[in-house]
């Protein structure tokens, strides 16, 4: 998914896309900034692309969408419940045997399907 489509998908329905966590240094022992820093960013702003949508996706699904790994979209995932990267919620559910799926779910932006209310 490209930035263009990220928008475009905040205006189709109503709700303002979530502001792209910052580029940056992920770090751990084998982190090169020169070697791994714009690959890392890179895979960060697609896994954002997809979760933005606030639905839930597998790493499969979000692997087969985007063309990385499923253990790089897993260390994005909690690079984005970091502090230098937004402090974002993202959840996960248990599916079935050893599959998680998981969602974006944040209050900094507008829930993509509310919750009504009980009359």
């Amino acid at each position: 998914m490209s930035w263009d489509d990220y928008e475009e998908q905040g205006e189709l329905f109503g709700w303002p896309p979530p502001p792209i966590p910052p580029d940056g240094p992920r770090g751990g022992d084998t982190y090169d900034p020169d070697r791994d820093g714009n690959r890392l960013n890179r895979q960060a702003r697609a896994v954002w692309g997809v979760m933005a949508d606030g639905r839930w996706h597998t790493l499969q699904g979000i692997a087969i969408t985007i063309g990385e790994p499923e253990a790089s979209i897993s260390a994005r995932l909690r690079d984005f419940r970091k502090p230098r990267f937004g402090s974002h919620i993202v959840e996960r559910r248990y599916l079935a045997d050893g599959l998680w799926e998981y969602r974006l779910n944040d209050p900094k932006f507008a829930d993509p399907e509310p919750v009504s209310e009980p009359a």
